[in-house]
Parts: C-alpha cells; structure tokens; sequence
C-alpha cells in the first residue's frame, strides 16, 4: 500500500542559509495517529505547512498520497491550523454551511452531533465565544470531513486541562480510522495515550521516528520521559 506520505531530503528555508527544516526523509504509514513532537520553534508548524501545501519546499521532494501537493491533495487533507482563521461574525452554522460546500467529504451530521455534545449551540457567533470554544469549533470542523490525512497544529495548546480529554476522545472516535492523524504539539503527557507513532523534530531535523510500542520496549520508559532526555526539559 502506498504510504500517505513520502518525503526525500525535504527542506525549507525561508532565509539563504537559514533552514526551519533540512534533510528530512520519511514515510507515513495509513491509519495511524502520529504525534509530530518538539519544542517550540523545532520546525513542526513549517512541517505540516508543507504537508498542506501552504508553503513550497526550498529541496527535495514531498508527495501526498503518491501526489505533489495540490488541489488534489487538498481534497484529501484536513488541516487544522495553530492560529484561528475563521470570520468572528459567522455563526456556527454558516461555517458548516460553509464547509459543505466547500468539502465534498464534510458531513455536517457528525459536526452538530459534537457541538451538540460540547453544549455549543449552532447559532452562537464566534466573536461571542472564549479562545478555548473557538478552537474546538475548529477541531470539530476539521474532524467532520471524511479525509485521507489529518494535520493538527496545537489543537490542545489553547483548551483548559479538563477539555483535553474530550478533544482527544473527538479526535480518536471522528476520523476516518482508513486515515493518517498527525498531532503536532509539546504537551506529550496529554496525547501520549492516543499515539501510535511519534516523530521527534529538533533544530528542523528528524531525530526520531518510530512506534510507541517500540520505544517503550526499547527504551523502557515512556514517550514524555525519552522527549525529556532528548530535549532536555
């Protein structure tokens, strides 16, 4: 079976000289949930801009389901982003509205069941919602489409501690389980217990990429207390 993801010596700079990613060569495997790991400016948000087709790589080579990001990948992929992005004055039905029309795969039932299910009323305007609420709407519209690869950017960064648990249970119980999920964040404790695989990223270079399984019989300790030993925490 095709990988959902092949990369090939990938890298991007955005100055001469200066990589936020370089040497990455890699291959994602279908149906698995995969946490992108590293500190904060290690390369994970140019990484995923890549996968989504929002940035154009400096070198080498990046295919999406055998294919060159594009339209026809986009189709495809559900790309969550770490900062909002939606219009304060749609309600939330406009935005499903919105995403129907615009995604063949969105099924608007599965979105008013979890805003339903979060006490979210359909009509509420985003200007009147918290941070938090905000980005579970995101997540909840993300996760509502029938895509072959999902990209989360931080989608835990922002929710209080007790939404963590519901936003990762909306993650494991709404995507197509056919599909790939990578979860790109630093709070390894709360995704840890979703995870298949892992990927760590320092200074934009791939460290490690391997199975949870693998990693703790191997190394005989959990995902956050190796990611501490890598990255010093």
């Amino acid at each position: 079976m095709t990988p959902i993801l092949e990369c090939t010596d990938l890298a991007k700079a955005y100055r001469k000289n200066q990589y936020a990613l370089s040497n990455v060569t890699i291959k994602l495997k279908r149906g698995r949930i995969i946490g992108l790991l590293g500190p904060n400016g290690s390369g994970k948000s140019t990484f995923i801009k890549l996968i989504a087709g929002l940035l154009t790589p400096t070198q080498g080579e990046l295919l999406v389901d055998g294919k060159t990001p594009g339209p026809q990948t986009k189709a495809i992929v559900s790309y969550l982003p770490d900062r909002t992005y939606l219009n304060d004055w749609m309600k939330v039905k406009d935005l499903i509205r919105f995403f129907s029309d615009f995604y063949q795969d969105f099924q608007p039932e599965q979105a008013y069941e979890m805003l339903e299910n979060l006490s979210i009323s359909p009509e509420d305007r985003l200007k009147t919602m918290s941070k938090g609420t905000k980005e579970k709407v995101e997540l909840i519209l993300v996760m509502s489409r029938k895509a072959q690869l999902y990209l989360l950017d931080e989608p835990i960064g922002g929710v209080d501690p007790a939404a963590r648990d519901y936003i990762l249970s909306t993650i494991i119980n709404h995507y197509n389980p056919e599909a790939t999920v990578v979860i790109s964040t630093h709070l390894i404790a709360d995704v840890e217990q979703v995870l298949d695989d892992v990927i760590f990223i320092k200074d934009g270079k791939l460290v490690l990429y391997n199975s949870v399984d693998n990693i703790r019989e191997m190394e005989g300790k959990s995902i956050d207390g190796l990611f501490r030993e890598v990255f010093k925490c």
